[in-house]
């Protein structure tokens, strides 16, 4: 067992000082030596970055979100063009991972499956004072959210479904920060889902105070909606989007149909994802496919749950209280997974 943590970063500001508090946080960690090693041979650390695409892009939908990457670059007295590349959200080549999304009509639970090493760290929750709801969840690529809830109550989830055909357009982590930073509700979310652009091929998992449920299929070729309280790594209606491999998929959604009849409540729907005898949950860490953190978010009263690795009880932050400027008193959360791989922020590999 490998033990690991994630920082609990909490700030209220504009974007740009929000950026700026980021940058020099990142110039203490081992987040940007380790990344610059891990990407130093891949393609995207080499191509020219289109500054001005990408800054058209987020100015449309969240302009202010282009602040924060000015803070950033700022404090890490780095180019926009090297910081746009880094941290912009439209640029990145997502490897094959796992993830399961179960939801009840007042709660989302949420599997979140990839490489230790792909993993920063970071659980952050933010409250602009220039523009945009404040939300909360884990980060990726400093800038984007793996998932999490803003303080509408509209939560959000993501599930790869496969990295063929990429076109230009935002990756999954800024995605979500985009829904969860501008949209209100479940039909702002699927309005915005349907008017970007998409680099990758995603399923978005969404549910407000309104208690129903909506999966996104969205690729860079066209997007459609469904609902369903169940989503793992493949498409119900864009099939011909889907991998030619769906075996573990599949498996992981019929251990969710299966037992969905036990989960009469949040904390047994959170059991079924996040306890190993019940199938959902996944060890396969080497394979970028292991349960890194099971996350619960609630939209209407606030609250979330995290914990970090599996057979766990969660970690709970009251929003709704930290909203009213009550900050948490957690710093870390701690956790174990059955690796020694560690996350990217812990050790200089």
């Amino acid at each position: 067992m490998g033990h690991v943590y994630s920082d609990v970063i909490q700030y209220r500001g504009t974007h740009y000082d929000f950026g700026y508090r980021q940058g020099q946080l990142l110039k203490d960690s081992l987040i940007i030596p380790n990344r610059q090693k891990q990407w130093s041979s891949r393609r995207e650390r080499h191509f020219t970055v289109n500054v001005s695409e990408v800054k058209q892009a987020i100015l449309q939908v969240a302009p202010k979100i282009w602040d924060e990457l000015h803070g950033l670059a700022d404090a890490l007295q780095w180019s926009t063009e090297d910081t746009v590349r880094e941290f912009g959200g439209y640029y990145l080549e997502y490897g094959r991972s796992g993830c399961s999304i179960f939801t009840g009509a007042d709660y989302m639970i949420r599997n979140y499956d990839n490489h230790p090493l792909s993993y920063e760290g970071r659980y952050v929750l933010y409250q602009p004072t220039d523009q945009g709801y404040a939300l909360v969840g884990p980060s990726m690529q400093i800038t984007g959210r793996t998932d999490g809830i803003n303080e509408k109550g509209l939560a959000m989830g993501y599930n790869f479904v496969n990295r063929r055909n990429t076109d230009d357009g935002f990756v999954c982590n800024m995605i979500g920060r985009l829904i969860l930073e501008t949209c209100a509700n479940v039909e702002e979310a699927v309005a915005l889902l349907k008017e970007i652009p998409h680099r990758h091929t995603f399923s978005y998992v969404l549910l407000d105070k309104n208690e129903e449920t909506y999966v996104v299929e969205a690729s860079p070729r066209a997007v459609e909606i469904r609902k369903s309280n169940f989503c793992t790594n493949h498409f119900e209606k864009l099939t011909e989007e889907n991998r030619y491999r769906l075996d573990d998929s599949i498996r992981r959604q019929q251990a969710i149909q299966d037992q969905q009849h036990h989960a009469t409540d949040p904390y047994h729907a959170f059991r079924m994802l996040n306890d190993a005898a019940k199938h959902v949950f996944s060890k396969k860490y080497a394979a970028s496919a292991g349960t890194l953190h099971t996350t619960a978010y609630f939209p209407k009263d606030l609250k979330t749950w995290i914990a970090l690795g599996g057979d766990r009880m969660p970690l709970i932050f009251d929003f709704k209280q930290w909203l009213q400027g009550d900050n948490t008193h957690a710093k870390r959360i701690k956790g174990e997974l059955e690796t020694d791989l560690p996350f990217v922020q812990m050790t200089l590999i």
